[in-house]
């Protein structure tokens, strides 16, 4: 099933209905009818919005009235993110219909928001009251950051990360205040939060490198058992050979090593895999490697981009210790990466130093093989 087709007619049936329970007069047939016109031919986020303004023609047009109907007809909690698969995106159109008509009451709005996140991420709709309705909803973020319930706390670091998948860019109006939240939940008990934490520092990494690592080097300096969270959260500045980052976590110094990689003989066909092994041998004792692989991938009109993998960490006591790492990249063609035919160089990058181990072919399918 792709994304889109989540919200066919019968998920829009079972919504109605779901609606009904709650309150009898809601008009089922007439809303299905409104809600699946045109359906189709949209996309996941469009089906989710065209849904959510059939609501609105359909629901009582007093918004605490309807929005009391939405959070009434919402099912069980979820005991977590992870899991979850598609189900959860049942609450898109109830999200959608706050964030485009909650700033009428965003008392009410906030409130609805804490019971659906539990359902559904109000990470998209939070955010339309972050920058718009910014003096109310804070105090709010700071009371659901101490809330016992894990995806209400979620939604405090997810629904203001700066970079949101999917979402447009936020503005942050006090960066300390939102920082201020992120230390409250960086030892979060629930992996969910911990890492919507960490996701969050990558978003702020994007933007201001320098800060995102002075954040968690505080946070070290405090407790060295959160380097997993502080290396999921600077992933991408470690691939950049940040200094800063690679230093915070061992690999900053330059490397004596050296480096070797066992690479397909064979031309590889676009649709594939590429299986590679890295072993990466000291020259000289006591060293912290973050190890990476670095594929330059040939890009339309023979354009050549750099995309890095993350290989993972060593620590090398004495000379000749080795580190060996394995790596399968997929080939398939997505539509955030196109692969194209021809030679494609590669390299390990170790502590930020990129040292080439070869190149493989990748030819095209042909019909046999597809």
């Amino acid at each position: 099933m792709s994304l889109k087709s989540f919200f066919d007619a019968a998920r829009v049936r079972a919504l109605g209905a779901s609606l009904a329970a709650v309150h009898p007069a809601f008009p089922t047939a007439a809303f299905v009818a409104d809600a699946t016109d045109g359906l189709d031919a949209l996309e996941l986020l469009d089906r989710g919005r065209h849904i959510a303004r059939a609501l609105h023609r359909h629901l009582p047009a007093d918004y605490a009235a309807a929005v009391d109907i939405l959070v009434r007809s919402a099912g069980p909690p979820l005991p977590g993110m992870e899991g979850q698969g598609m189900a959860p995106f049942f609450y898109l159109p109830h999200t959608v219909f706050i964030a485009e008509h909650g700033l009428v009451d965003i008392p009410t709005s906030l409130l609805a928001q804490e019971v659906l996140t539990q359902r559904f991420s109000c990470e998209f709709s939070i955010r339309v009251f972050l920058d718009q309705a910014w003096e109310q909803t804070l105090p709010q973020l700071q009371r659901w950051a101490q809330d016992p319930r894990p995806l209400v706390r979620r939604l405090v670091s997810e629904g203001s990360r700066p970079r949101l998948p999917w979402a447009s860019r936020l503005r942050v109006r006090e960066p300390a205040a939102i920082e201020a939240l992120l230390h409250q939940l960086v030892d979060d008990p629930s992996p969910d939060v911990r890492r919507s934490v960490a996701n969050h520092i990558g978003d702020i990494g994007k933007d201001e490198p320098d800060r995102a690592v002075a954040i968690c080097a505080g946070w070290l300096d405090q407790r060295p058992d959160r380097a997993p969270l502080v290396r999921h959260g600077l992933r991408d500045l470690i691939k950049k050979a940040h200094p800063g980052a690679l230093s915070l976590l061992g690999g900053g110094e330059a490397p004596a090593v050296h480096v070797s990689a066992r690479l397909p003989a064979d031309p590889l066909p676009i649709g594939g895999k590429l299986a590679v092994e890295v072993s990466v041998v000291a020259e000289a004792p006591a060293q912290s490697l973050v190890v990476d692989l670095v594929v330059f991938f040939i890009k339309a009109r023979g354009a050549v981009a750099a995309k890095v993998f993350k290989l993972g960490a060593a620590v090398l006591s004495a000379e000749g210790d080795r580190a060996t790492f394995r790596k399968t990249i997929s080939l398939a063609q997505h539509s955030t990466r196109t692969h194209f035919p021809g030679r494609h160089e590669i390299a390990v990058q170790v502590n930020g130093v990129r040292y080439p181990v070869g190149a493989v072919e990748l030819v095209a399918l042909t019909r046999q093989q597809d």
